[in-house]
């Protein structure tokens, strides 16, 4: 149990008078959301919530909100015991302010409806002031507000907690409150209501599954016909398209309904779907035509979020943007991990163009594929005359490239221990002082950091020390493999054609073969493939396959055996794809491209052998 601050009364009728407030006595988001209520006029002596729903028009809220009310009221119910015993109550509340249910302790349900704290009515900061359901709708951000913080007296004498509960596609679904009277309020709370919010979301993450393919199972037929169709949800977010459309629009699974008229589509007839429990809507099938775009009929939104590659329509690459969009505006330290080949450094790059630096530098750095002895001065820099053959005036590394910008340190697990120490220290002191050197260089860069391998098993071990681990590791965004994102395949074919202006209209059944493949070289394998496709065959007909076995026939695996690029340590394995880009580079001129690499050209042969290229 914790005590309200007395300076918080004092300080509250300072500004609801003055308005003069001392932030040292107040956090920054109670802050914002008393200046956000003062410039609307909310009334601070407000003694009773005002803004009541009838009857009738309660029952229509409740109805509309369903999915969050069949989602959310088993995880409450569970907790009326608990709220019963720690003199709380647990509230349910819509994306509008509206208090759905209310479950707990009876005397104090009994107090709050003597402040009109009661199901029916809207609890927002326009209605009531700062409060944690309200200030929660606003920000989107867990919030634990208690006592005199509130900014109308309605609420002086409550402790409230809540959380945001959000779809899978981040949309703003309601808020978990707990409340109790000032002097029953514990610091667990904040935890509580977050921890309920998790698991009302799996719900209806799972309720959500159920209902798309109950959607599916209804017009999935239609969507194998050469139709423009689009199927979306209740809430209008399209779920399924047509073949025919999903080549117009590729990444449609971030799309609302009403987007469609900015690719150029206009509705010709829509139908509603019924689920199979009667009398309830669960989305709509839209049948679409194309129209010619003018200036007048189609102006392109700006993205909001800018990401070089194709963001596809798998589950799990799709929760991989959805952490990039979460942290990117951010300046915490992210590592990125997941096999090789799945393209992290397009998501560091991502995380750069969606970040406050996007106008400074990226600079990225392979450790895996630098020698020890150069580690150092390439990250650090070195001073004129710091070692024999130095540059003349020295040379910047590149933490000091990256200045006002992001750094990109790939493979960072396999650096020495003794580089470790270094690259903690310059972590920890945000200086960095060039090899040779005396004078330290202040640092301003964004940390981004990428592994194939288990950092935490490492640190455990013991070969990666901890400190740098937990400074690395402040954000962790998995990329996921090929195999697991197989529906993103035909994304990423329209991407590479479009990308390399090759005109060709992949035949479905080639995407199919492509689909039954393992991809143990994940994305850079398709794209090598495709890469030899597109060199081999200038015409793909469909039903001739000999072209897709043949260049898949090579990757092939025997069940029981163990793929190549497993065979080869992490520093071989960068040296086979540097090999490989310098020979695309140079059209296969083995000579240039052990030029290109400053690398004997007997030495390139032999890696060649060696890698099997």
């Amino acid at each position: 149990m914790f005590m309200q601050s007395v300076c918080y009364l004092s300080t509250w009728k300072r500004f609801v008078s003055e308005g003069v407030l001392d932030p040292s006595r107040i956090s920054k988001r109670i802050i914002e959301s008393w200046h956000r209520c003062k410039n609307k006029q909310v009334d601070p002596y407000l003694q009773k919530g005002r803004h009541f729903l009838t009857k009738e028009s309660f029952q229509q809220q409740k109805e509309k909100n369903t999915l969050l009310l069949q989602a959310a009221l088993p995880a409450l119910k569970r907790m009326d015991r608990m709220m019963a015993e720690l003199e709380a109550v647990v509230l349910l509340i819509d994306p509008s302010g509206y208090v759905l249910s209310s479950i707990g302790n009876k005397k104090v349900k009994y107090e709050a409806k003597r402040i009109n704290f009661t199901e029916g009515v809207r609890w927002t900061e326009e209605e009531v002031g700062t409060n944690a359901i309200g200030t929660a709708l606003q920000t989107k951000e867990a919030i634990m507000i208690s006592g005199s913080e509130h900014y109308s007296v309605v609420s002086h004498n409550w402790s409230c907690a809540a959380a945001p509960i959000h779809s899978r596609e981040d949309e703003l679904l309601g808020v978990i409150d707990i409340s109790c009277p000032v002097d029953r309020a514990h610091p667990f709370m904040l935890g509580m209501v977050a921890s309920i919010a998790r698991e009302v979301e799996k719900e209806l993450s799972v309720q959500a599954h159920k209902q798309e393919a109950d959607l599916l199972n209804q017009c999935g037929h239609l969507l194998e016909g050469s139709s423009l169709i689009a199927v979306c949800n209740e809430r209008g977010r399209i779920v399924a398209v047509s073949r025919d459309l999903q080549w117009l629009i590729p990444d449609y699974r971030e799309m609302k309904r009403e987007q469609l008229v900015r690719h150029g589509l206009k509705e010709k007839m829509a139908s509603v779907i019924v689920a199979s429990d009667p009398n309830r809507v669960i989305g709509t099938c839209l049948y679409l035509k194309a129209v010619e775009k003018s200036p007048e009929s189609y102006f392109p939104e700006a993205p909001s979020f800018y990401f070089e590659g194709t963001a596809g329509s798998s589950r799990s690459f799709q929760r991989t943007l959805e952490e990039v969009k979460r942290v990117a505006p951010t300046d915490a330290s992210v590592c990125l991990f997941g096999e090789t080949g799945t393209g992290k450094e397009v998501v560091a790059r991502a995380l750069h163009d969606n970040s406050k630096r996007r106008n400074g530098p990226f600079i990225a750095l392979n450790c895996g594929a630098l020698p020890e002895e150069l580690m150092e001065s390439e990250l650090f820099g070195y001073a004129e005359g710091a070692f024999t053959g130095a540059k003349r005036g020295g040379h910047k590394g590149r933490f000091e490239q990256a200045q006002g910008g992001t750094i990109f340190l790939d493979e960072i697990g396999e650096i020495s221990p003794a580089m470790q120490v270094k690259l903690l220290r310059v972590l920890q002191e945000r200086k960095v002082t060039p090899v040779g050197g005396i004078k330290e260089i202040e640092l301003d860069v964004r940390i981004v950091a990428a592994t194939h391998r288990d950092l935490g098993r490492l640190a455990e071990e013991g070969t990666f020390r901890k400190d740098l681990y937990y400074r690395l590791h402040v954000y962790p965004i998995y990329v996921p493999p090929l195999r697991e994102r197989k529906e993103d395949i035909p994304h990423l074919v329209r991407h590479y054609c479009q990308q390399h202006h090759w005109s060709v209209r992949v035949p479905e059944e080639y995407i199919q073969r492509l689909k039954q493949y393992d991809w143990p070289g994940n994305i850079r394998e398709l794209f090598n493939v495709l890469e030899r496709l597109r060199i081999s065959s200038s015409l793909l007909e469909p039903g001739d396959f000999c072209i897709v076995d043949k260049l898949l026939a090579p990757n092939a695996r025997q069940p029981d055996a163990e793929p190549v690029s497993c065979k080869l340590n992490a520093r071989e394995q960068i040296q086979k794809e540097l090999m490989m880009e310098a020979l695309r580079k140079t059209q296969g001129n083995v000579s240039q491209a052990a030029k290109l690499l400053d690398m004997p050209r007997s030495t390139f042969y032999r890696r060649l052998q060696r890698f099997n290229l």
